[in-house]
């Protein structure tokens, strides 16, 4: 192919792709298929690579991420980003209403918008370009956060059809809940502290150094105002503004709508008021709009807000409880979490009895005294949490509460490392919680997967004195285990009340965990270095250490310099895996599991072309499979590039469907035009490029 045939195959490429991606993620209407898209892009990125000159940054292959920003530059807004007033009740967006109508700028019309709960964001166009990125800031100047913004698939690089030589559109920047629940679980396997709500993980994620983390986030954007020097000239509302920017490629909310009324107005946020939970993403209210441009400019500003536009914002679901108790729990590195125990009270749609409480340093916020009424609410709708205390209710009798100064387990005195809130229990071990916890991931279905030991049987073999650490799991005999029986105590999810339950090993269980614990030897070494629980160490740092370093002992010898030169490794996470390794309890557990026949090296691997052939494709594996386990097809799917999701999302690409496939993902699928492929397919999909050497079952 010549130099001139490159380019405009590549421009000819990047068209078609461009207009496919606005079918698919704004207008919910895909043209062709995702293996079709996927084999364009796939074309474009090989001849990029091999005309190199003709790349452009606004190639659709440049989404995907990879720009490490080591300082965002801070810049000054063209246009100001005003706050929105708020209001809290109908009457006050009664009154908003009636103002208007009294300020003598004729029949009004309104836009009724949802107020999306995330960050706001100014996107700046030039020539049908994205040139720039800003985050809010202080309303007058912002971050460039360009380089994170190009990864967000509903933010448009490129525009098409009539759009104005310059101009500026805002929107709000949000965490879909699915990828807001990923990322949490995540976390909490790396150690690290859970997001309180979708709206801190995607102001989080837009101030991250590594673009390619944040396009792994899979983030959305939703535009809501468009503006430049003469927009008023080029359109009369700000709803025809709205349609406009949808037609060049800019995700609008299909919700938004005019309404004419107060009763058009309260019935829209009425209704949003209840059906907002069944939306993928969250909102925290309504904003109402003066449509018209010209009285818009009539009604002018104050200082901090227009004059024709208010927010409502929805009340969270509240109640209000008495502190009974606060328990202390100890984490499996030891973190001391306080729990409120409450008495069980109704709260958007469940019944409540515990709520975290952070920290020592909350405790103190609060003042929190036993037997105190307190209100709860939900916070992000996902997590319970106290917000204030009613001390007009307090007895004199009540007692403050009091953060614990040893282990409510062990009563080693606590510590607190510098810089940090949480206080830790240093006696790793020989504290009971931390040892079961740690056994406990051990055994995960995503560390080793060792089936038939939950449902108390760790706490039955640790409090018999079988096992205290996870290597003691490979020294299990039948004789052992076969017998051994235990009543434990737990609280009925209905009445709440305390009842036992009889937890055993019988001979089929036993033959079953002893099955699981040899199969379990041959789990891949990057599952078994996350599955040793060190701190910070989740699945994807766990892959990425076994990917660069290859086995336990060059780990183990690595230098804290040594792992920060891996990418996506930082000093945090370098220093925490030294420390573990500099421990002789720990390098000695290794070698007993070495011993036991774990696999502390990476396979070797021959280099396939067909390795990368779903590169950046996300699958979800559903049903029975004729030819393969579910296990093995994942493992196929991550060997040729892709990733395997557990959750069917607008994100995913493909969902590879066996007999027996779930009629709520076979349902959502198709809700969200998610193709749903056979083994048949993917078979196919994988040899495409090798047809001389088919795909004959290297899934075994």
């Amino acid at each position: 192919m010549t130099h001139e045939e490159a380019r405009l195959r590549i421009a000819h490429l990047s068209e078609d792709l461009e207009r496919h991606n606005y079918n698919y993620y704004i207008l919910a209407q895909p043209t062709i298929s995702d293996y079709e898209f996927d084999m364009m892009l796939a074309e474009l990125e090989q001849l990029e690579k091999d005309f190199p000159e003709f790349l452009s940054p606004f190639s659709p292959t440049q989404r995907v991420g990879g720009g490490i920003t080591k300082e965002f530059q801070t810049v000054a807004h063209r246009y100001p980003m005003f706050s929105l007033a708020n209001s809290y009740s109908k009457e006050e967006i009664e009154d908003f209403i009636s103002r208007i109508k009294k300020s003598d700028v004729g029949d009004v019309e309104f836009v009724c918008e949802l107020k999306f709960d995330g960050l706001s964001i100014s996107l700046q166009y030039e020539d049908g370009i994205l040139v720039r990125g800003v985050t809010r800031g202080d309303g007058t100047c912002g971050d460039d956060v360009t380089t994170n913004v190009k990864t967000i698939r509903t933010i448009p690089l490129r525009l098409h059809g009539d759009y104005p030589p310059a101009f500026e559109i805002r929107g709000e920047v949000v965490m879909p809940r699915e990828s807001f629940n990923r990322i949490n679980e995540e976390r909490t396997d790396e150690g690290l502290a859970a997001f309180a709500n979708p709206r801190n993980a995607a102001a989080g994620t837009m101030k991250l150094q590594d673009s390619k983390e944040v396009a792994r986030r899979h983030l959305d954007n939703f535009s809501y105002t468009l503006l430049s020097e003469d927009i008023e000239t080029q359109f009369k509302t700000h709803y025809d503004s709205l349609m406009a920017a949808k037609q060049w490629g800019f995700n609008v909310s299909k919700h938004t709508t005019l309404c004419h009324n107060v009763d058009e107005i309260l019935d829209f946020i009425n209704y949003w008021d209840k059906a907002r939970h069944q939306l993928a993403f969250d909102i925290d209210g309504i904003v109402l709009k003066v449509n018209d441009f010209r009285q818009q400019q009539q009604l002018g500003f104050t200082a901090k807000s227009p004059r024709w536009a208010i927010a409502y914002k929805f009340k969270a679901e509240e109640a209000e409880t008495q502190l009974q108790s606060v328990s202390f729990q100890v984490g499996r590195h030891g973190t001391i979490t306080p729990v409120a125990n409450l008495a069980p009270v109704q709260l958007a749609g469940t019944t409540v009895k515990r709520a975290t409480l952070n920290n020592e340093d909350f405790i103190r916020q609060f003042d929190l005294h036993y037997n105190d009424t307190v209100t709860i609410v939900k916070g992000g709708e996902i997590i319970p949490k106290i917000i204030s205390v009613n001390l007009n209710r307090r007895d004199d009798s009540c007692q403050p509460v009091v953060f614990v100064k040893t282990c409510p387990i062990c009563d080693t005195p606590l510590v607190k490392n510098e810089g940090e809130v949480a206080w830790y229990c240093p006696n790793s071990s020989g504290c009971s919680p931390q040892i079961r916890g740690r056994i406990e991931h051990f055994i995960g279905r995503k560390a080793m997967n060792i089936e038939g030991l939950g449902e108390g049987k760790v706490e039955l073999l640790y409090d018999e004195g079988l096992v205290h650490d996870v290597a003691d799991l490979y020294d299990l005999t039948y004789d052992k285990l076969f017998g051994f029986e235990k009543i434990i105590t737990i609280e009925d999810e209905l009445s709440l009340l305390p009842i036992t339950r009889k937890v055993g090993i019988r001979e089929k269980t036993a033959q079953n965990i002893l099955d699981a614990l040899e199969k379990s030897k041959a789990v891949p070494f990057e599952r078994v270095l996350f599955a040793l629980g060190i701190k910070f160490v989740g699945e994807s740092v766990a892959k990425v250490l076994a990917n660069a370093l290859h086995d336990i002992d060059h780990i183990m010898q690595a230098s804290v310099e040594e792992m920060t030169m891996i990418d996506e490794i930082g000093e945090k996470i370098a220093l925490s895996v030294r420390s573990f390794f500099e421990d002789s309890i720990n390098r000695d557990l290794v070698n007993r599991l070495r011993a036991a026949g774990l696999q502390l090296a990476m396979e070797e691997k021959a280099a396939s072309d067909k390795e990368q052939l779903l590169a950046g494709k996300i699958f979800v594996v559903s049903g029975v499979f004729q030819h393969y386990s579910r296990d093995a097809i994942k493992k196929t799917i991550e060997d040729y590039g892709g990733k395997n999701a557990s959750s069917i999302s607008s994100k995913t690409d493909y969902v590879l469907a066996g007999d027996k496939m779930g009629p709520e993902k076979k349902k959502k699928a198709d809700s969200l035009n998610v193709p749903i492929i056979t083994e048949t397919d993917f078979e196919r999909m994988i040899s495409v490029k090798n047809e001389e050497e088919p795909f004959t079952g290297l899934l075994f």
